[in-house]
């Protein structure tokens, strides 16, 4: 792995006052620990590898810059993670944007330029057609199995309006993918 401190434009992480170097992760290993599943995060909300690709990047840089706060939280993961959100969201409204000046510029009523593969590819394309929040904590919840009060923190809204995400999420992919919604099983 690449030094991470030698990188232009950032310095390196100083430690506070008779802070012991080891009483906190390094980003090097939180990095390692967490990257594969922020990509899958971000992969799930934007439904492209190369963004998700970079919005995880991003996210990850923004903590490096930041590395000496982040560090001191009790869930640094759950800081990355809300960044990758908030990434995924202003993404796919960049990308509707694009798609509906394309649109209009091909005069076709329907364009898509993602050919996917894979199981699972119905499902999160379903995830990624319903409303953000909803998205997100879908996606927190199956793909980074996180419990509500998690995503609520993740999210920065409370555990209720969660549950109410889930379950409107779950029934308009009930919905959607023509399957018998089980209550009991929510």
């Amino acid at each position: 792995m690449a030094d991470l401190r030698r990188v232009e434009g950032v310095d390196a992480i100083p430690l506070a006052p008779g802070e012991r170097a080891s009483a906190r992760p390094t980003f090097e290993r939180f990095f390692e620990t967490e990257y594969r599943r922020v990509l899958a995060l971000a992969l799930a909300l934007c439904g492209r590898s190369t963004v998700a690709e970079e919005l995880a990047q991003e996210a990850f840089i923004s903590a490096y810059r930041r590395w000496d706060r982040i560090a001191r939280y009790d869930d640094p993961a759950a800081w990355v993670r809300r960044v990758v959100t908030n990434l995924a969201t202003s993404s796919l409204r960049r990308r509707r944007t694009e798609l509906r000046a394309l649109t209009r510029l091909a005069g076709r009523r329907e364009f898509d330029s993602q050919t996917e593969t894979g199981d699972d590819v119905e499902f999160w394309r379903a995830v990624r057609e319903l409303p953000a929040r909803q998205a997100q904590c879908i996606a927190l919840r199956y793909l980074d199995d996180r419990t509500t009060e998690e995503i609520a923190t993740l999210l920065g809204i409370a555990t209720a309006t969660v549950r109410v995400h889930l379950h409107a999420g779950r029934s308009a992919l009930a919905l959607r993918l023509g399957e018998c919604l089980d209550e009991e099983a929510l």
